[in-house]
């Protein structure tokens, strides 16, 4: 049985177009069934959490223009516990914001944070992983954050230094962080592979409410100081008006760089479930079920003739016949068709944006 303390906050505002023509702005990559399995990204990480947080204690911090997409997806949590932001800035005032407001609600709260667009292949292990980390937060005034196992030098994620060379008397599957690292190169992250120390930093982040708290008022004053003047309004109808309109003067700011990269009571338990952040195309050929060539197909009626290596995204069930393609992108959505090399998805952006 989940515990009543444990709270869930995904975070589930952006709004980027990497997965172009697939997601856009008004209909971003975490509400889409990207890898053709009738549930969206959002809808996935909610199913991760079951028997770990109560439906009652998630929370979806999101753009206010996605509301009624995430109520619509997650019919499941109160209407309430979606917070709407009233512009973007980063996700130390998200976390903020929730964090006071859980604070509000239940000053025992321990809170698990997670991005609402990663893809976790042994959900079992996510969970016994997830469970070990609360318990140990549910004590302690530690902040967790969860290390992935890197299978290749990714220059697309951040990395965690940890010190193993000593567990935590009380778990022993937690380690003391010795060093933040931004996205290296391709040298410097072959460097960090090389090491057993060096971990993707999954954006994940396990805490009591109090320790968050805490650490926002020691380490980011300022922001503290919007959320905590609003505590007489959290949960009452002036609510939304008052964070519309104390919301913007909060810096825009990572929460890893306001609270991780100085606090001292930091810790990451590494782990190995299957994770990746699916952010780019080729991110998804790699989590999608492949031929024989290569390709992933997700889609009805998709023929390969001397194809390989190519990611086919049509879910709009039109028949696709495609020949003679290695290593591309093909993409349908919304009346509009995306044949691009995958070697330069990165261009996608500007497409989207002409």
């Amino acid at each position: 049985m989940a515990q009543v303390n444990n709270h869930l906050v995904i975070m589930a505002g952006g709004v980027g177009s990497r997965f172009w023509p697939m997601s856009t702005a008004e209909h971003p990559k975490q509400f889409i069934d990207v890898l053709g399995i009738g549930s969206s990204l959002l809808q996935l990480t909610f199913k991760r959490f079951e028997g770990i947080c109560p439906a009652e204690n998630v929370w979806v911090v999101t753009n206010r223009k996605y509301f009624e997409l995430v109520h619509e997806q997650l019919p499941e949590i109160p209407v309430g516990n979606i917070l709407l932001e009233p512009c973007r800035r980063n996700t130390a005032p998200c976390i903020a914001y929730v964090s006071w407001r859980i604070k509000a609600k239940n000053p025992n709260a321990n809170i698990v944070v997670t991005p609402s667009d990663a893809f976790v292949a042994d959900v079992a292990e996510f969970r016994r992983v997830i469970t070990a980390c609360m318990d140990f937060t549910s004590d302690t005034d530690a902040i967790v954050t969860l290390g992935m196992k890197p299978t290749r030098p990714e220059t697309g994620y951040g990395y965690i230094q940890a010190d193993l060379t000593a567990s935590s008397l009380r778990n022993k599957e937690i380690y003391r962080v010795d060093s933040f690292r931004e996205k290296p190169d391709e040298e410097t992250a072959k460097r960090y592979i090389a090491q057993s120390s060096y971990f993707w930093n999954a954006g994940i982040f396990i805490w009591s409410v109090s320790t968050i708290i805490n650490a926002f008022r020691i380490y980011s004053p300022a922001i503290s100081k919007v959320f905590e003047n609003l505590l007489p309004i959290y949960g009452t109808p002036e609510e939304q008006q008052q964070i519309d309109e104390h919301f913007p003067e909060c810096e825009s700011i990572s929460v890893d760089y306001a609270i991780m990269e100085n606090a001292e009571e930091i810790f990451v338990c590494p782990a190995d479930f299957g994770w990746t952040d699916l952010g780019t195309w080729g991110s998804l050929l790699q989590q999608t079920k492949r031929d024989l060539y290569g390709n992933g197909l997700i889609g009805e009626n998709i023929q390969l003739y001397d194809s390989h290596n190519c990611i086919i995204h049509t879910a709009q069930e039109k028949r696709v016949v495609v020949q003679g393609l290695d290593g591309f992108i093909v993409a349908e959505n919304n009346n509009t068709l995306l044949i691009c090399k995958l070697s330069e998805e990165q261009r996608i952006k500007q497409f989207s944006e002409e």
